[in-house]
């Protein structure tokens, strides 16, 4: 809304007309430097092969590399989104912030896909920042069904992944934990308005999402890690590759070797032909040859 070349109004005008704050409008984003972007890409590599260690454990393992406080780690941990898979004080608590659900997977007998969705925000790195991205995962098949990046942990990009996913299927529930992307107005009026039985894991278990917490291990371990990423295009174009890879050729061994997309669209597996077990017919004016294997030499 404002003009800030060669606008008819001064700059000082228009910030008083809009109740700006004019030195916010001069101000300059500082980029991290090298140490911080040091530091969480060892948070994020601790987490991601221990995500049971939290802010504790992490600064002793940093401790023995560099000089460092829980407080530090405690920040960073929280700017991009980590916290450690274990239990949590109060867990019979609910928020009184915001609306909450039960958790319905408990005891579940998953059959078919699209009957349960997992959805979640993980931490991308990048060579000079981060980004954050969200997935939707259909548990049965271990199917993508979307998935969105973003430079900042806005409520918009979880929204959007979310309706690209709603115009593909209508899961029967939709599983999230109690943060604060999956218990707003706007996320819960998206499912609700589906129809779409509502689950969250309880507070501080975040072993009741394992199957998307696996996705994000598999993910950076098999693309983020081995690629340095320079730019949030780049990483878009890189996880574009990568989820096509894993959607439609990777095989699983947890789903006996079918790739995530034969079973999200119940695809049939070619079958190699039957082993004839009867000898198969020498040419004409061939004769049998049977191979002696000489005993092997006395000592």
């Amino acid at each position: 809304m404002l003009e800030c070349d060669a606008g008819e109004l001064a700059l000082r005008t228009q910030a008083d007309l809009l109740s700006l704050s004019r030195s916010g409008l001069y101000y300059q984003p500082v980029l991290p430097g090298p140490e911080e972007l040091w530091i969480k890409r060892r948070i994020d590599e601790i987490y991601t092969a221990h995500p049971f260690y939290g802010s504790r454990k992490i600064t002793a393992v940093l401790g023995a590399e560099m000089l460092i406080n829980r407080k530090a780690v405690q920040r960073h941990m929280r700017e991009m989104g980590l916290s450690a898979i274990c239990p949590g004080p109060n867990l019979s608590r609910r928020a009184q912030a915001q609306r909450t659900y039960p958790y319905l997977l408990r005891g579940l007998t998953i059959t078919r896909p699209n009957q349960v969705w997992g959805i979640d925000i993980t931490y991308i790195r990048l060579a000079g920042g981060w980004v954050y991205l969200v997935a939707v995962l259909d548990w049965f098949s271990r199917y993508v069904v979307s998935w969105e990046l973003d430079q900042s942990q806005e409520l918009g990009f979880v929204l959007e992944a979310m309706q690209h996913a709603l115009a593909q299927a209508t899961p029967a529930i939709c599983n999230s934990d109690q943060g604060s992307h999956f218990t707003s107005p706007q996320y819960l009026d998206l499912l609700q308005a589906r129809q779409v039985q509502i689950s969250m894991d309880g507070k501080g278990r975040a072993l009741d999402n394992i199957f998307t917490e696996r996705l994000w291990r598999t993910v950076k371990y098999e693309e983020v890690y081995l690629h340095e990423y320079a730019s949030p295009r780049e990483a878009r174009l890189g996880l574009a590759r990568y989820f096509e890879f894993y959607n439609h050729r990777r095989p699983h061994q947890a789903l006996d070797y079918r790739t995530p997309a034969q079973l999200y669209f119940q695809e049939e597996v070619d079958q190699p032909p039957p082993i004839d077990p009867r000898p198969m017919p020498l040419p004409t004016g061939c004769l049998p040859v049977t191979l002696h294997r000489e005993p092997p030499a006395s000592v």
